[in-house]
């Protein structure tokens, strides 16, 4: 179950991920005060250099003007060598706490409910946990660097003017001033356009994942022409908004190249004036020139990193829309069932009511019981709800009215990680990973004995298929390439096997197999409901198309339109001859109700 992780403002969202980076953070403001003193240091050795060149005409001792030479050149060498540590550190910054962000975007979106992820595609959820954050990754690694750093620099280029002289470190006190206003002024000048970019980005996303994951219908169905039409399309605007949030970004950097400019010649007008009435020497009105081109640099820098600050912000908004989702099934209490997991249930759905959207029903009053260890066969046409009370049953989504019990207990009351725990479910599409047998068989559950895995794909029919793979439980499966929709099917039996749970939910599991495939899937269905030698039965709700498939189960229940038509002893209503089910057996039509 997830909740909304409360991280506040943008700033929030930094303080979370910055905080554990506190000795690193520490580090790097350690190298950025004494390159900045380094910095400091330069133009104050070129002033008494160039004093010493020229206001004493030439009579210097050679060794104090390489002596000069020598501290300037280890000055800049040092500096950078602090600058490369520097960027060491702001770069381990923020590939931690990026990761960090990864990480727990990941977990929230796994965490939420299916109303959340059918509203999305995975190519939007993709975008929004690493596109969004890969955004932050330069203002994560840069922002103490440059803007920080950069502000350190200048309030020492500024302290230092104004302890040599206060005119001219006023002067640009002042003028640093209005760049600072002026550059804030203009600091949510593009936040518009920055976040339109990032939407057509997760668009364009979103596009390629559901046209590749739907290619073979696009080619048998000659879609491509249409599907270029929309990525040209796609691509359109994805330019347009780069160019729309660029173009009003590049005012930041005009208005900051401005200042820069002005600033120069400020300090160089001062300092003329001040050489032209012997207020300053020629070394001292370089040194003011060297300072000011010296504040330039922190000035394009802030506002480079301001128009940075825009994209930040605007993936910042996005990433805090995403932790503020909340899952609506809210997790139980618990009920202790850890050690009851494999003891079969009863269940009970008792005036179940259910709709995905308000207002439009799609469970309607549903009541029905099994007790431990029987077998529900439920049957109905495409839509009328079988699979919606399976996801109910799982509290992939709440039921709005009634509710279920599993052993007695409202499922509600369970924590989702024991109700899980307690059932088994196969569906029709098998989803295999680009992982190894093991990983495959067990869901990445390192618990599980190999030869525990062993024995059970071989009792399930696999035996023969694991033999031929090279490097047996090691084998990579590539997303299921190499398995025949017979041997998938196969390997969905074998993780509810290694699972063990007390109820098993079948929903239309072997409705796509050829004749051969299903007799294999019907042998391991037998063994796993305990109907060959595999111990106690296990409850069991079978979703079937097939009547040949409901032949095991005790109790029939037939659904229409989310109504419990039908429900009683499957030998019961085939011996009424007014039952819907009865009418169905002397249809002889093995595809029922599709």
């Amino acid at each position: 179950m997830t909740q909304a992780i409360d991280v506040g403002t943008g700033r929030g969202v930094l303080a979370r991920y910055l905080r554990p980076e506190g000795a690193r953070i520490a580090a790097l403001g350690g190298f950025l005060v004494v390159g900045t003193a380094l910095q400091l240091t330069s133009p104050q050795i070129v002033r008494r250099f160039v004093d010493a060149a020229v206001g004493s005409h030439g009579r210097a001792p050679l060794s104090a003007l390489w002596l000069l030479a020598g501290l300037f050149i280890a000055a800049a060498v040092g500096a950078q060598i602090l600058q490369i540590g520097s960027t060491y550190f702001s770069e381990q910054i923020a590939w931690a706490a990026t990761n960090r962000m990864r990480r727990d975007l990941a977990a929230h979106a796994l965490g939420l409910d299916m109303a959340f992820h059918s509203s999305r595609t995975p190519g939007e959820l993709i975008e929004r946990v690493d596109g969004d954050v890969a955004a932050l990754a330069n203002f994560f690694s840069q922002f103490i660097l440059q803007i920080v750093g950069g502000g350190v620099l200048l309030a020492g280029i500024l302290t230092v003017l104004i302890l040599q002289d206060a005119r001219v470190g006023g002067a640009l006190l002042v003028f640093a001033i209005l760049a600072g206003v002026a550059l804030h002024a203009t600091r949510r000048l593009a936040l518009r356009q920055w976040e339109h970019l990032r939407q057509v980005w997760t668009a364009l996303s979103g596009f390629f994942e559901e046209r590749i994951a739907g290619l073979d219908d696009i080619r048998a169905n000659a879609g491509g022409a249409h599907v270029m039409r929309r990525l040209a399309v796609l691509f359109a605007a994805v330019t347009q908004a780069n160019i729309a949030a660029a173009r009003r970004g590049l005012w930041i950097y005009m208005i900051a190249s401005a200042l820069f400019s002005l600033g120069f010649t400020v300090a160089l007008s001062l300092g003329v004036w001040l050489y032209l009435r012997h207020a300053a020497s020629i070394g001292t009105v370089f040194m003011f020139v060297q300072y000011a081109g010296m504040m330039a640099g922190p000035i394009m820098i802030i506002g480079q990193q301001l128009q940075q600050l825009q994209t930040a912000a605007a993936s910042l908004t996005r990433i805090r829309a995403l932790l503020g989702e909340t899952a609506q099934v809210v997790d139980g209490p618990g009920v202790g069932w850890t050690a009851e997991r494999s003891v079969p249930p009863s269940v009970a759905f008792e005036h179940l009511d259910f709709a995905y959207q308000p207002g439009n029903g799609v469970i309607h009053d549903v009541s029905l019981r099994l007790a431990p260890g029987e077998v529900l066969g439920l049957l109905g046409r495409t839509g009328s709800g079988k699979t919606t009370l399976s996801r109910l049953l799982f509290r992939l989504y709440d039921a709005t009215g009634g509710c279920i019990r599993l052993a007695g207990e409202d499922i509600r009351e369970a924590t989702l990680m024991e109700l899980r725990g307690r059932i088994g479910l196969v569906t029709q599409e098998v989803q295999l990973f680009d992982a190894t047998v093991r990983d495959n068989a067990t869901l990445f559950d390192p618990t599980i004995d190999d030869n525990q895995i062993v024995e059970v794909l071989s009792e399930i029919g696999l035996g023969e298929w694991l033999d031929r793979q090279t490097a047996g439980l090691d084998t990579v499966l590539k997303a299921g390439a190499g398995l025949s929709a017979g041997e998938g099917q196969l390997l969905a039996f074998a993780r509810v096997f290694l699972k063990n749970p007390g109820l098993v939910v079948l929903d239309e599991a072997s409705s796509r197999l050829d004749p051969v495939s299903d007799r294999k899937v019907e042998g391991a269905l037998d063994r796993l409901l305990g109907n060959e030698g595999a111990g106690a039965r296990r409850t069991a709700i079978i979703i079937a198309h097939k009547l040949a498939t409901v032949n095991r189960a005790d109790k029939i229940a037939i659904l229409e339109r989310g109504r419990l038509v039908e429900f009683g002893q499957r030998q019961s209503l085939a011996d009424d001859p007014t039952s819907a089910f009865a009418g169905l057996l002397r249809s002889g039509v093995d595809e029922v109700l599709a």
